[in-house]
């Protein structure tokens, strides 16, 4: 087994990692959102040209996410476009057009009032980030990491369910991205001036 690489101020950080309880909501890879069913979030595995992704870390409270968010108004029902509007938000990030991975069924309606809803996922290159800032909707300062995709399911708690979404998502990024299915393993945290991270 190959030691995970990663610097000691990483460490620090990651021994602050609070998991979310799992909620529960069935997995749908590949199936299209049904329609009458509204979609309320979509969250995206953002990959690097090695197979890393880009997971978010809250040092104030050690929560662990994907970029990603609610759809507002100004989306105009696009989950992608919601994407790319929270990973500049969140992450500064920019990336590549997303496509589709599936969906998460919410059935007790968490996010949309009590009313079954839609949480969807998708994927896309994460091309570069900007000069850290905080998050304009929350105020939050993430911490920007790049880390393998099962690292990614075990700091997200995100168990089984999560396991499946990272293959779908990993699979897909080989076809389209041409990444690799076994990622880079060193835990990388990406520069507060920004950087490139997918070449065009």
């Amino acid at each position: 087994m190959n030691r995970i690489e990663y610097s000691a101020e990483i460490a620090e950080l990651l021994g602050r990692v609070r998991r979310r309880p799992i909620a529960g909501w069935p997995w749908r890879p590949g199936e299209p959102v049904p329609d009458g069913l509204p979609v309320k979030q979509s969250w995206g595995w953002l990959f690097a040209p090695d197979g890393r992704v880009l997971t978010l870390v809250n040092p104030k409270d050690g929560i662990v996410s994907l970029p990603g968010g609610s759809l507002e108004a100004e989306d105009a029902g696009d989950p992608g476009a919601a994407l790319a509007r929270e990973a500049a938000e969140e992450a500064q990030a920019v990336i590549g057009r997303p496509f589709y991975l599936g969906y998460l069924y919410d059935r007790v309606g968490s996010a949309n009032g009590g009313h079954e809803c839609a949480r969807v996922r998708m994927a896309a290159p994460l091309y570069r980030v900007g000069r850290s800032v905080p998050d304009p909707a929350s105020g939050r300062h993430y911490r920007r990491l790049l880390v393998a995709p099962g690292l990614a399911v075990e700091l997200l708690g995100w168990g089984a369910q999560g396991v499946r979404q990272a293959r779908a998502a990993v699979a897909a990024a080989a076809v389209r991205l041409g990444v690799p299915v076994s990622a880079n393993e060193t835990i990388e945290e990406l520069p507060l001036a920004g950087c490139t991270v997918f070449p065009l």
